[in-house]
């Protein structure tokens, strides 16, 4: 199982350099401030469309295959999973009532064919509520996961922390340590592909042991899990001290005083589309997606 390649989620995709790779990382960041900004308190067509938006872009991109369809599987089957469970669940509106007049004479041809319960199926019953809570939920999940996932995915962890050190500038005013900050990020998004190949050499090392679970219980098999949670802990912690040691080793000591530019950030033709793509795209939130 390596998790590295069936599980890439938070990490770098070097190549291929994608249009969306050489977007200003100021730019996608406030495209994801929008995507995760505009499914609130909208309905759920829009909420639909959004979904439907980051698929498009994601194969517009060029995005590899092997890359993206592990991700959007693994989000897409939790994001039914989300909708059949909340679909099928009680909405909090079923109110027994009791007719005020005879049966025969509630027996009219209705002016509408409205329905609010669409499915029946006796102990599972889907009504408008519940479709619409459903579809809220399951698109909520999608779009929030995996816009984040796509920044990250096309944007080196340089590029974030350049584009935030940048973006938060005026705060200096107030003395707040940006630099530091943005250091810190930048060390924990790096942190990331460490923390996955930790993960993964300890269930290589579990599972080449050949543990039968059945004969060791819950009792011991939660023992064991802990066993390895604290030798987890202990690589990661161990990871972090030769981080720290190799930074001191090369006379790190502020972060305001061994600045590297690793990300020269200008905004070029296509970066201006895309901020002007905004424009049209809030208008039809506002438009069609229902106000705040």
């Amino acid at each position: 199982m390596d998790l590295l390649r069936s599980l890439p989620i938070g990490l770098y995709l070097e190549q291929p350099v994608t249009w969306l790779h050489r977007i200003d990382p100021r730019v996608k960041l406030a495209w994801l401030m929008t995507f995760l900004a505009a499914p609130l308190l909208a309905n759920p067509f829009w909420r639909l469309t959004l979904v439907g938006v980051l698929i498009l872009i994601t194969l517009l991109a060029g995005v590899p295959l092997r890359v993206w369809k592990r991700q959007m599987g693994w989000l897409l089957m939790i994001g039914v999973l989300v909708f059949l469970i909340s679909a099928i669940a009680p909405d909090g509106l079923a109110v027994t009532h009791q007719p005020r007049l005879p049966v025969s004479e509630l027996d009219l041809p209705q002016p509408t064919d409205y329905k609010y319960v669409l499915l029946d199926l006796g102990r599972f019953t889907i009504t408008r509520r519940s479709l619409d809570v459903g579809i809220r939920v399951s698109t909520l999940v999608f779009t929030l996961i995996y816009s984040t996932n796509l920044y990250l995915l096309t944007t080196a962890p340089e590029e974030i922390t350049a584009g935030l050190e940048d973006l938060l500038s005026p705060l200096r005013w107030l003395k707040i340590p940006i630099t530091e900050i943005t250091l810190t990020l930048t060390l924990s998004l790096r942190f990331i592909p460490l923390v996955l190949e930790e993960v993964q050499n300890l269930i290589r090392s579990v599972s080449t042991r050949a543990i039968d679970w059945k004969k060791l219980g819950i009792r011991r098999s939660l023992q064991l899990w802990l066993i390895v949670a604290e030798k987890l802990l202990r690589n990661l912690l161990r990871r972090a001290e030769e981080i720290a040691v190799a930074m001191d080793i090369r006379g790190f000591t502020s972060a305001s005083e061994h600045k590297v530019e690793w990300h020269q950030l200008k905004l070029r033709w296509r970066d201006w589309i895309a901020l002007g793509v905004l424009v049209p795209f809030w208008f039809a939130r506002f438009a069609f997606g229902g106000m705040f």
